[in-house]
């Protein structure tokens, strides 16, 4: 559990995590060693001069207040390592999941991701803070207390070392068939969530379908499953359970019958006895305890392994020696690329001049957003190679790469703060002339100005107190305020209405103007402007040439520019 935790967080933190184990593994020592002083006290007590017992009584206290300062410092350096723990966990995820290929975030990955980040960190990190010491005790403390009953007497004592075995299997096999019932129940409990999440998502779709009742049974289905899997679970963990009480039990049992048969046969004298019954009754809770902690340590376990295995996903390799690049241009050379096992590009090559705007057109599926994607190196290539500025991406480092690039998406996100901190995104060290120049060039100063708050006002998880035309125009003062030299649209006002189509246009020019810009466009309108235009479809460049020029050729380009006219006429 240790070495996994080790694993998990980094070597650097196996000093406190080593110091506080060994204060621990003492403090439980020195418990069990105090107890040993019971043996004399009880002696006394019951000899001809009980007054003889003061001494020992007081060595008992001086032990048990000794014990009292160790499990307080314990204690304290196990929340102190565990809040370190948690801080580093955070971190090393955080980075982690920022360097991970955007491929990697797939269906389910986004929500499973969240769990782990907010409950699993928590109950992982948990073991050293509220765990570890509690665990060490049940182990640590009742094996001090045997080999104090050996040294009192070694029948008896040989009689409570029989239980450590069995406690020890008990455990061991208790583990084991408790192994696939606990990742079942997690593996249930993952999937009621989302179902969860999808059933209050969906409910406008639902509600225009009259299918709630439907879409509750499936809901109530995955409940009922993940009550059965619980149930399971909690059975599976009786058998351990009641074998550990019955172990126990028994082992007080058979040392209150050795002891009395000894004490009878004058083996023993009975201060001793009682003394042993009095040591093997405070063996009694830590041992009975195990089973409790050994159920949160395996659930512990279980998200550790599952943080593990994030953390081990290969993020995009950062290059030993970075190159800069020198200019802005941008070219794709025999480029290839599969995903989920189906080919996205296939051996595609064209470039872009400093300065020029290439238009990238072609049906759904054709591969269109991959080559922004590839751009800005949300995945590396299967074959060839993209550069800018004439250096391969890969050899580029993230942030100078980044830094040379500025992305509209169709989907625009926002973060849960105001639309100032949003547009600082961009540039958070601009000053307060650029923030608003940006602003007026993305017409967001009209979406400030009719909001209660103007700057300070909140636009909602997501964006979703704005409308889809308003976050775009967060997007796009963004990506002006940033000034990058290279801008990637991703057809940014396909569903947008005639209003804020027109604004978001204006912006976009703006953006646009003296950069290197690729555009993906599904509305042909918006690629007259463009110096070049590119017709996709699986993978491969099909058609090329500037937008007259397509016309006249009556291409494929051609026969898609007069179905777009034809909606436009419709859909103006």
């Amino acid at each position: 559990m240790i070495r996994m935790l080790l694993r998990v967080l980094g070597h650097e933190y196996a000093p406190p995590v080593r110091r506080t184990v060994a204060l621990m593994a003492t403090t439980a020592i020195v418990e069990g060693l105090s107890y040993a002083l019971l043996v004399p006290v009880l002696r006394a007590l019951f000899g001809s001069t009980p007054k003889d017992a003061w001494p020992w009584l007081t060595a008992f206290g001086a032990a048990v207040a000794v014990y009292a300062v160790l499990r307080y410092a314990s204690d304290l350096s196990g929340f102190r390592a565990g809040t370190t723990l948690l801080h580093g966990m955070y971190h090393r995820l955080g980075d982690h999941l920022a360097r991970l290929p955007i491929g990697w975030y797939g269906a389910g990955r986004v929500g499973e991701v969240s769990v782990l980040a907010s409950r699993g960190v928590l109950q992982a990190m948990s073991v050293i803070a509220h765990l570890l010491a509690p665990f060490i005790s049940a182990c640590v403390t009742p094996l001090t207390i045997v080999a104090v009953i050996l040294a009192v007497n070694w029948r008896m004592g040989l009689a409570a070392l029989v239980a450590v075995p069995v406690v020890a299997a008990i455990q061991i096999w208790t583990g084991r068939s408790m192994a696939a019932t606990d990742a079942e129940r997690a593996e249930r409990d993952h999937e009621a969530t989302g179902r969860v999440i999808e059933y209050l998502q969906a409910q406008p779709v639902l509600r225009a379908g009259g299918r709630t009742a439907e879409r509750f049974r499936l809901l109530d289905d995955s409940l009922h499953e993940l009550q059965r899997a619980s149930r399971r679970s909690t059975l599976s963990a009786l058998p351990g359970a009641l074998g550990l009480t019955l172990t126990v039990q028994t082992m007080f049992t058979a040392l209150l019958v050795l002891g009395a048969y000894l004490a009878l046969g004058g083996s023993i004298g009975a201060a001793e006895v009682l003394a042993i019954l009095v040591l093997a009754a405070r063996c009694a809770d830590p041992l009975l305890s195990l089973s409790d902690i050994g159920g949160k340590l395996r659930g512990a376990r279980s998200e550790l392994a599952r943080l593990d295995t994030v953390l081990r996903t290969e993020p995009l390799p950062e290059p030993r020696e970075p190159v800069q690049p020198v200019g802005h241009d941008l070219e794709f050379e025999s480029v290839a690329f599969q995903h989920d096992g189906r080919t996205v590009i296939d051996d595609l090559s064209l470039s872009v001049p400093e300065g020029q705007r290439l238009a990238v057109v072609g049906p759904s599926g054709a591969g269109k957003s991959t080559l922004l994607q590839l751009l800005a190196r949300f995945y590396d290539v299967d074959a060839g190679a993209v550069r800018v500025g004439g250096a391969d991406v890969r050899a580029i480092s993230t942030e100078v790469l980044m830094a040379q690039i500025a992305i509209v998406f169709q989907d625009v996100y926002l973060f849960d703060g105001t639309i100032e901190e949003n547009v600082r995104l961009g540039r958070p060290d601009a000053d307060e002339a650029e923030l608003r120049a940006a602003a007026s060039a993305a017409r967001l100063d009209e979406v400030i100005e009719r909001l209660p708050g103007g700057w300070s006002a909140h636009v909602g998880e997501g964006g979703a107190l704005l409308s889809g035309g308003e976050r775009q125009r967060v997007s796009i003062a963004r990506a002006l305020l940033k000034n990058a030299p290279i801008v990637l649209l991703d057809e940014v006002t396909s569903a947008l209405d005639p209003v804020n189509e027109t604004a978001v246009h204006e912006g976009v020019e703006r953006l646009m103007a003296g950069r290197t810009v690729v555009m993906v466009a599904h509305r042909l309108r918006t690629v007259r402007r463009a110096d070049r235009v590119v017709f996709l479809d699986g993978g491969r460049i099909v058609e090329e040439g500037g937008h007259d020029e397509l016309l006249r050729r009556g291409g494929r380009y051609a026969d898609l520019w007069e179905i777009s006219a034809d909606l436009d006429v419709v859909h103006p």
